[in-house]
C-alpha cells in the first residue's frame, strides 16, 4: 500500500481544493434565499441582513493576512484541517442561533476560517508544480469552482424548504465536517520541516513589508482584487437584483448565477489549454477584451431596455465571468512567483486585499448601487477600467526592467570584449 509520504502529491488535489474553494461561494450565495426568512425571524431590515455578507467577508479578509503564514511555518495540511474543523463549529452554531447578533457571531467565526483551503490552496499548487502545470491546474481548480455561486443559491432556495434558513446551514456544517476528513486524509503535505519558517509577529510584519515594498506586486495585486469584485457587486446584489428589479422569486437566482458560472466555467477551461501555446501577456489581455465587452453590452441593454428583464439583462455577464476566468489564474501565478520562498505570505496578502475589495462591495456599493441595472454596469465598468489600469501599470514595469536587465547584460558583454582584447 501506498503511504501518505510517497503517495503523488497532485493525484487528489483538484478535487480537494475545488471543494476548499467552494466553502466561499457556499458560505456568500447559498444564504440570500434566507434573507426574508432571517429577517421576519430576527426582526431586521435589509440593512442589517447584508451585514451578515460585510462581517463575515471583513472577518475573511483579515484572517486571510495569517493563513499563509501559519502554513509557512506549520505546513498546510493542519492550518487547513484546523481551520475547516472549526468553521463546521461555527455553522453549527449559525444554525442554532437564538439571537440576529449571535448568528453574527458565527458569521464572523466563519468568516475567519473559510478561507483557509483556497488562500493555502494556492501556496499547495505552487509547492507541487510549476509553469503550464501549476496554470493547467490553476485553471481547473477554478473552472470547478465557478460551479459553486450557481449552485449555491439554488440548494440554499431547496433547503429553505426543508428546515427553513437554519436548514442551510446544518448543510454547511455537514458539507465541512466530510471536507475536513477528506483533507485530513487525502491532502498530501506539500511544504517540508527544512523549507518552514518561524511565526513571530516581527518576522510576519517584515516578510509583508518586504512584499508590500516590491513595486510590480501593487498593480498584480490591484488587478486580480479588482476584476472578480466588478462581478461580485452583481452577486452581492441578487436579492435586490432578484426580487426588485427582475421580479422573480426564490427560484429566480439561477437566472443571474447560471451566466456568471457557465461564463466562469468557460474562460478557466480556456485558461487551462492556453497554458503553455499563449503568453501570459496575451491570455489577461483576452480576459480583459471579454471584461469590457461584457461592460460595454450591460451599459446598453441598461438604456435600451424599458425595464430589466430575463435573460437579456444578466446574460451579458456570462462575458465577464468568462474574462475574470481568462485572466485570474495567471495573474495569481505572477504573484506568486515573485516571493517563491514566501508563497503563503503572498497568497495571504492578495487574498487580503481581495475580500477587502468584495467587504466594500458588499457593505457599501451594492446597497449604494442595487437599485437599478444601469448604475450595477455603471459600477462594474469603473471596477473593470481600473484594473486594466494596473494591469497596463505591471506591462510598462515588466518592460523597463527587462530593457534594464538586457542594457545591463550588453554593457557586461562590452566591458568583458574590452578587457580581452590587446592592449
Amino acid at each position: 500500500m501506498t503511504s501518505a509520504t510517497t503517495r503523488d502529491p497532485r493525484r487528489y488535489l483538484p478535487f480537494l481544493l475545488a471543494a476548499l474553494s467552494m466553502i466561499g461561494p457556499f458560505s456568500i450565495d447559498a444564504i440570500f434565499p434566507g434573507f426574508p426568512d432571517i429577517g421576519r425571524d430576527f426582526g431586521v431590515g435589509e440593512v442589517a441582513l447584508q451585514q451578515l455578507l460585510s462581517v463575515y467577508l471583513l472577518a475573511y479578509a483579515v484572517m486571510s493576512l495569517f493563513h499563509g503564514a501559519l502554513s509557512d511555518a506549520y505546513g498546510r495540511k493542519p492550518v487547513i484541517v484546523i481551520g475547516m474543523a472549526i468553521y463546521a463549529v461555527a455553522s453549527v452554531g449559525a444554525a442554532m442561533a437564538p439571537s440576529f447578533a449571535f448568528l453574527l457571531g458565527c458569521r464572523i467565526v466563519q468568516g475567519m476560517c473559510g478561507g483557509a483551503g483556497i488562500v493555502i490552496g494556492r501556496a499547495v499548487v505552487r509547492d507541487t508544480m510549476q509553469g503550464e502545470e501549476a496554470q493547467r491546474m490553476m485553471s481547473k481548480v477554478m473552472m470547478i469552482f465557478g460551479v459553486a455561486p450557481a449552485v449555491a443559491p439554488i440548494i440554499g432556495a431547496w433547503l429553505l424548504g426543508i428546515d427553513g434558513w437554519r436548514g442551510i446551514f446544518w448543510a454547511l456544517a455537514a458539507f465541512t465536517v466530510a471536507l475536513t476528513i477528506a483533507v485530513a486524509r487525502l491532502l498530501v503535505e506539500s511544504h517540508p520541516q527544512e523549507k518552514r519558517t518561524v511565526f513571530r509577529p516581527r518576522p510576519l510584519l517584515r516578510g509583508y513589508l518586504t512584499i508590500l515594498r516590491d513595486l510590480p506586486f501593487w498593480p498584480l495585486a490591484l488587478a486580480s482584487s479588482i476584476n472578480f469584485a466588478g462581478l461580485f457587486l452583481y452577486i452581492a446584489s441578487a436579492p435586490q437584483l432578484i426580487r426588485d428589479l427582475l421580479h422573480l422569486g426564490a427560484d429566480g437566482f439561477p437566472w443571474l448565477f447560471v451566466p456568471v458560472v457557465s461564463g466562469m466555467v468557460f474562460g478557466a477551461f480556456v485558461s487551462g489549454r492556453a497554458a503553455g501555446r499563449a503568453s501570459a501577456a496575451r491570455t489577461v489581455n483576452w480576459g480583459y477584451a471579454a471584461m469590457l465587452s461584457s461592460c460595454a453590452l450591460n451599459l446598453v441593454l441598461a438604456l435600451a431596455l424599458d425595464h430589466p428583464r430575463v435573460p437579456w439583462s444578466t446574460l451579458p455577464l456570462a462575458l465577464y465571468g468568462c474574462g475574470v476566468q481568462l485572466a485570474f489564474p495567471t495573474l495569481t501565478l505572477l504573484l506568486l512567483d515573485r516571493f517563491p520562498e514566501q508563497r503563503g505570505g503572498v497568497s495571504s496578502v492578495q487574498a487580503f486585499g481581495s475580500l477587502l475589495f468584495t467587504a466594500v462591495v458588499a457593505g457599501v456599493l451594492s446597497p449604494a448601487l442595487s437599485g437599478s441595472m444601469l448604475t450595477l454596469a455603471l459600477g462594474t465598468t469603473g471596477m473593470c477600467l481600473v484594473g486594466l489600469g494596473a494591469w497596463l501599470t505591471y506591462a510598462t514595469l515588466e518592460r523597463r526592467r527587462l530593457a534594464r536587465t538586457q542594457a545591463a547584460a550588453a554593457s557586461s558583454v562590452v566591458s568583458q570584449i574590452e578587457r580581452n582584447e590587446p592592449g
